[in-house]
This record gives C-alpha cells, sequence and structure tokens, in this order.
C-alpha cells in the first residue's frame, strides 16, 4: 500500500481544505470543486444557520447531505433533511439550503460540469438568483 502522502493525483479527501478549486458561494457556505469532462463534484461546507441564496443554473444538479441537517427548497416545496439522504435537481428549477445550529456538509455533482466552477471566485457564478422567492429563503 502506497503512503497516502504519494496519492496519485486522481484521490482526493473531503475533508481536505488544500484540495479542490476553492469558491466562497455566500456568507458561512464555501464550496471546493472538483472539476471533469462530464461530471463536477462540489464539497459543501455549511456554518451553523446559514442560508444559500434560491437560484437556478441550466446544469442537472444531485445533492448528499453528509453531515447534519438542513430544509432543502427546491421549486415551492421545503423538505428537512437528514445526513444520508439525497436528493436530484433537474436544470432550471429554483433551490437552495437552510442549515440549523449544527451546520452541514453537502456533495453536490453537476452534469455537465458548470462552466463558472471551474475556477475560484465568489458566489454562485452564473446562476440565476430568484429574487422573487428571497422570502422562502428566511422561514
Amino acid at each position: 500500500m502506497k503512503d497516502k502522502s504519494l496519492s496519485p493525483n486522481w484521490v482526493f479527501n473531503l475533508h481536505d481544505p488544500t484540495q479542490g478549486i476553492s469558491r466562497i458561494l455566500a456568507e458561512g457556505i464555501q464550496t471546493r470543486v472538483f472539476a471533469g469532462d462530464h461530471a463536477m463534484l462540489s464539497v459543501v461546507s455549511f456554518e451553523p444557520n446559514s442560508v444559500g441564496k434560491i437560484h437556478s443554473h441550466p446544469e442537472e444538479q444531485w445533492g448528499v447531505l453528509l453531515e447534519g441537517e438542513c430544509t432543502r427548497v427546491q421549486g415551492d416545496e421545503e423538505i428537512a433533511m437528514k445526513a444520508g439522504d439525497f436528493w436530484h435537481t433537474p436544470g432550471g428549477v429554483p433551490h437552495t439550503i437552510r442549515v440549523g445550529a449544527k451546520g452541514a456538509l453537502v456533495l453536490d455533482i453537476f452534469s455537465p460540469p458548470r462552466r463558472d466552477y471551474k475556477s475560484s471566485g465568489d458566489g454562485f457564478g452564473q446562476a440565476h438568483v430568484h429574487a422573487e422567492m428571497t422570502d422562502m429563503q428566511t422561514r
């Protein structure tokens, strides 16, 4: 078995902050992005009581709640989620997450990869932020 410090460039760790493309999505929400040719992974860390912006993008998205609890807002529905739950979001559907006092860790999978997430930066990239649904964020 190889020493982990000598891992090839195709081996990654969810908890290693030095890996991936870093993005600050919103206050208390940051991600590390791993882009492939046909899919993209985004490891999103939510500090306690964080709220994402309701947004949509053309890419299909799957999400897995790895740690913590959250409320998943998608379209006009709000669903309480616990670690191990996962969801599917078709392209173009407005969505966000609210987390409670424990914070959360989410693995998002995009297909095709989001071009705007292939470089570090701030915000949700070219996603359309839905101002008309903002009141759902603070419930």
